[in-house]
């Protein structure tokens, strides 16, 4: 029989990158309870990884439950960037209702869009919490009929349209169910999701069936997989059979070794759950996403939908530069097929494919933040690598006819600079498809342009809005070919010769342009060391000393005055770097070099 667990509601927060879900999941955390009175909580808590904490983003969803008049809350936290939508199609699949957070000034944005609509395609009730209602510029009502539009545009039925709207301030620890209402706490949010998100439905006497929708990975006790119990009971040292509904032929018999349940930022040992509860289940080693774990008399898989697909690939290789190896604690073949191996098992929008060389293996995601997020990780690790420039994965259709992916790009500029904004994305292939004011002296443009006209605009963008723009992407869909895009402008300025970079080279080499290095640094032959103010590469000799003479003029020896070098992070390297360049990544620095160090082969291969 289906019986509805009245004392559990499953939510996740969805929304935009920067709208406030984490934030959001902090005071709810505190105001029910979860920390003591006097407990040091560090800002958004739920964002446990370095990387989320130095970029202020969410790059895996994460687990955690709060109790409210004896109700337990299990939230899931999403990331809000466009790159990381993987986590949020699949961890959809765990949850009774959404929780769709939206900035109330810049309002419904691409990601926003994207969210929401796989939230309704899966039929599930949505709160819209309009955010940061307290920002001086708020515009709290024209969020409220953007978002209605949106919802028309996705079309929601009239059910999904009469959705409670709640207006808060994460920051300031409340929300209201009217603007009139003052309030200081999250009251009415709670309540809000206790009265429209349902109990989660399961059959309490039947089968075991438990969905995998997210894996994690702790040194100690292997993989961890998290799901929600669908249907009957879930217990410790119960043999259950893994099987799938993408392959068929996936049949395993294993036993559960440890059960977990959620308890505020903690995972509590268990002994037994029942329908309806979110698990984290250790002890199986070959265990992945999409995964249903069964009784053995009923072995049946709980269908999952597939994850979008990848749009941007890189070659991952072995370094092969003259400084290979001296940086680095792991640098083989085998150390990097290892690694780039053991990320499928927690990222499922992630491809590893080998090549016809064992030293490259090509990875593709879903765009540069996404695999760039990858190759910090790695170096952080220890390991010492090279990757290409990024290239888009195109399609064919039945007549031969080359595809292209397209992106739908949503860009808040100010006034004085949308000019030239539209004039390069334009020559990017860019087609602009509206403009609309912001206020404060602020454009909003749409463009759909080619995923490849984007590689490398972000820091030119920067550059030209003189920071103040900000630029968010969608993918839309594959198009035909738009034609050639000529990237980059300027050439590189190679050094010539390996040894020790000195200032009396990198001054006369400053003359030609940009330099990205300082004096004492080593350098090889074949490493680019700056960039030309014009189009063509050129070498220089960033290592050559001063002659001494006899005779000297008093003040001919007066210090050299140099520009201080434009240090690339791994973002604008990864941007900077052309087709015939790589990026040497290890985990003191990174370097950009040729592809082929030896100027004369480089000098033939560019003839032919």
């Amino acid at each position: 029989m289906i019986r509805e667990r009245e004392n559990i509601r499953n939510i996740a927060i969805i929304a935009h990158v920067d709208h406030g879900k984490t934030t959001l999941v902090d005071e709810l955390l505190k105001q029910s309870g979860v920390f003591r009175s006097n407990q040091v909580v560090q800002k958004r808590v739920m964002d446990s990884n370095d990387l989320e904490r130095e970029r202020g983003i969410t790059i895996l969803s994460k687990n955690t439950a709060v109790f409210y008049n004896d109700v337990k809350i299990n939230i899931i936290d999403t990331p809000g960037h466009a790159d990381f939508g993987g986590e949020v199609e699949r961890v959809l699949k765990m949850v009774d209702g959404v929780i769709l957070v939206v900035d109330a000034y810049e309002g419904a944005m691409p990601q926003t869009k994207f969210v929401l609509k796989k939230a309704l395609e899966l039929s599930l009730p949505v709160i819209v919490c309009v955010n940061k209602i307290d920002r001086p510029d708020a515009r709290p009502n024209e969020v409220v009929d953007e978002v209605l539009e949106l919802f028309i545009d996705l079309d929601a039925d009239d059910e999904q349209l009469d959705c409670p709207f709640i207006f808060a301030s994460a920051k300031g620890g409340y929300a209201t169910k009217s603007l009139d209402t003052e309030t200081d706490n999250m009251v009415d949010l709670f309540e809000t999701i206790i009265d429209y998100i349902p109990a989660p439905n399961g059959d309490s006497d039947a089968d075991t069936q438990v969905l995998i929708s997210t894996i994690d990975y702790n040194e100690y006790v292997g993989r961890i997989g998290i799901g929600k119990v669908d249907n009957g009971t879930v217990s410790v040292n119960q043999d259950v059979v893994i099987v799938n509904a993408h392959d068929e032929n996936k049949n395993t018999r294993v036993k559960i070794s440890k059960l977990y349940e959620f308890d505020g930022l903690k995972r509590i040992e268990v002994d037994e759950a029942g329908a309806g509860s979110i698990v984290a289940i250790s002890g199986i080693t070959d265990l992945h996403i999409g995964d249903t774990l069964c009784s053995p008399n009923n072995p049946v898989a709980i269908p999952f939908q597939k994850i979008s697909e990848p749009t941007i690939s890189m070659d991952f290789l072995v370094n092969d530069s003259p400084f290979a190896g001296r940086e680095g604690k792991f640098v083989t073949s085998r150390h990097l097929r290892e690694r780039l191996f053991k990320m499928l098992n927690t990222d499922v929008s992630l491809r590893v494919e080998e090549t016809d060389s064992t030293e490259i293996f090509k990875v593709s995601g879903r765009g540069e933040l996404h695999l760039s997020v990858l190759i910090e990780n790695m170096r952080r690790e220890g390991y010492e690598f090279a990757v290409s420039k990024a290239e888009v994965l195109y399609k064919t259709d039945e007549k031969g006819h080359r595809l292209e992916p397209i992106e739908r790009a949503y860009i808040d500029v100010p006034d004085e600079f949308q000019g030239s904004v539209i004039e390069k994305l334009s020559n990017r292939k860019g087609e602009l498809q509206g403009m609309s004011p912001l206020g404060a002296g602020y454009t909003r443009l749409e463009f759909l342009i080619p995923s490849r006209g984007l590689i490398g605009y972000r820091g030119e963008f920067m550059t030209d809005t003189k920071g103040n723009g900000v630029i968010n992407t969608i993918f839309e869909d594959y198009a035909p070919y738009k034609g050639d895009i000529a990237y980059r402008k300027q050439g590189s300025l190679i050094a010539f010769e390996t040894g020790e970079a000195v200032t009396y080279g990198l001054f006369n080499a400053q003359e030609r342009g940009t330099l990205f290095i300082s004096p004492g640094e080593k350098v090889y032959s074949g490493m680019i060391v700056g960039q030309n103010g014009k189009t063509d590469d050129i070498e220089v000799n960033v290592c050559k000393k001063k002659q001494l003479t006899n005779t000297r003029a008093s003040g001919s020896d007066d210090a050299l005055r140099l520009t201080p070098p434009t240090v690339l992070s791994l973002e604008q390297a990864l941007e900077y770097i052309d087709t015939d360049e790589l990026l040497e990544v290890t985990p003191e620095s990174l370097r950009i070099r040729k592809k082929i160090l030896d100027s004369t082969l480089r000098y033939r291969s560019k003839k032919n």
